[in-house]
């Protein structure tokens, strides 16, 4: 049996909020789209993240976009899925059929959202405007100074603009200025170093507090005096407890004790998490889910793994963290400075290096269905496809039932 991943990429507003993720379908760690018929790819993912997934896990809350050609549309594809859940993609078109108006408008009729992809400055497709939600358009291919015509089509009806394959953050600053409403690409991935910053107290309070939680042996007394120096982490804290305290009701008298009540694990994961959301910032919100998501998906890996074993207790922390030079916009080596950590940590996020460091490369690789050595996850450190695929969705599920912001 073949091996099949799915990619999932973010659609971001012009602030950087995420307005939905792209589901693709992958029969390889390969980052492209494999060369089967699209048709039979779309049903694919629709089995494995429908009937066999959540697909709502898998787009954190958010709408999935899921491409659709106009076969699929026909036998009603997108009719298995709720409505306000996904946006329906047209691909493999190169103009609207009389067939293909009269599908589309079914669609909008039934109240989906409709994007238009591949989409080539065409008159043509100017009859499919009042039916669609978004048009995609590839940057690399189109230049945006050749859309003037068809920006005041869609802003008259309503119709967002989405650029595709943006890289940095300058691009998706341009193209906002152009006249862009969304935004796809790794730009969100790439850290924008600003010179000269250094870190405020609270921030620095922070990494302190998650350097701390992750020392062993634990120091409850520690940890205690540090979350005691912020109001809102002493009451998330007590949350935690009662939360925890299923029917029995638990008399607090100190910090130290309701952090030795919740254990050591709990704890770790709890202030951490706290932690990473005073850093975050609304720019950040999506790179912050990533990490979460990268956190609990190296746990689950390196607790299945014989190889990965030996760094099991380092897994959570390392993957929480390996987004910490974007969100704090500063190099990873000033950002070690205020956290002292253990020297496989900092190796696995400074240099990538070491079995941690492996462990970092090929999750975050796997989520972002970016790099050809996931095939690693397989070969070399004997991890089922199946299982890595059924806890990614599990890792997913568990950030949106966070709910830090």
């Amino acid at each position: 049996m073949q091996n099949t991943y799915i990619a999932r990429q973010a659609i971001l507003d012009h602030k950087s909020r995420t307005v939905g993720y792209e589901l693709l379908f992958r029969n390889s760690p390969d980052n492209h789209f494999p060369e089967i018929d699209p048709d039979m790819a779309t049903s694919k993912l629709i089995i494995q993240n429908h009937i066999h997934g959540d697909i709502t896990a898998l787009s954190l809350g958010k709408p999935a976009y899921i491409n659709f050609t106009e076969q699929c549309l026909i036998h009603k594809y997108p009719l298995m899925f709720d409505k306000k859940c996904i946006v329906i993609e047209l691909v493999g078109q190169s103009k609207p059929t009389s067939r293909l108006i009269k599908i589309v408008k079914y669609y909008h009729d039934q109240g989906y959202k409709i994007a238009l992809t591949e989409y080539d400055v065409e008159d043509h497709w100017d009859i499919l405007l009042p039916f669609l939600s978004v048009v995609k358009v590839d940057i690399e291919k189109i230049n945006p100074k050749r859309l003037h015509p068809i920006k005041a089509k869609t802003k008259a009806l309503n119709v967002k603009l989405a650029a595709e394959k943006v890289e940095t953050r300058y691009q998706l600053q341009s193209l906002a200025e152009v006249g862009f409403n969304y935004f796809q690409g790794y730009f969100y991935h790439e850290p924008e170093i600003i010179e000269g910053q250094t870190l405020n107290p609270i921030k620095t309070h922070m990494l302190h507090l998650m350097s701390e939680t992750f020392k062993t042996p634990l120091d409850y007394n520690a940890v205690a005096s540090i979350i005691s120096q912020d109001v809102n982490l002493t009451i998330g804290i007590l949350k935690m407890v009662n939360n925890v305290a299923t029917g029995v009701r638990i008399e607090i008298t100190s910090l130290k004790q309701a952090s030795t009540y919740l254990g050591e694990e709990k704890l770790k994961q709890f202030v951490s998490i706290l932690a990473l959301s005073k850093l975050t910032s609304e720019s950040t919100d999506e790179v912050s889910k990533q990490a979460l998501i990268t956190a609990k998906l190296m746990m689950s890996l390196a607790f299945e793994s014989n190889v990965f074993k030996e760094v099991k207790d380092f897994a959570f922390i390392t993957g929480l963290l390996s987004s910490i030079e974007i969100i704090l916009s500063m190099p990873i080596s000033d950002i070690m400075k205020s956290m002292p950590l253990a020297e496989p940590i900092e190796k696995a996020l400074v240099e990538h290096s070491g079995l941690l460091g492996d462990l970092l490369v090929l999750t975050t690789n796997y989520i972002l269905g970016k790099g050809e050595n996931v095939t690693a996850l397989n070969d070399q450190f004997s991890l089922n496809a199946e299982f890595i695929q059924q806890e990614f969705i599990a890792a997913s599920q568990w950030c949106t039932d966070l709910d830090i912001h």
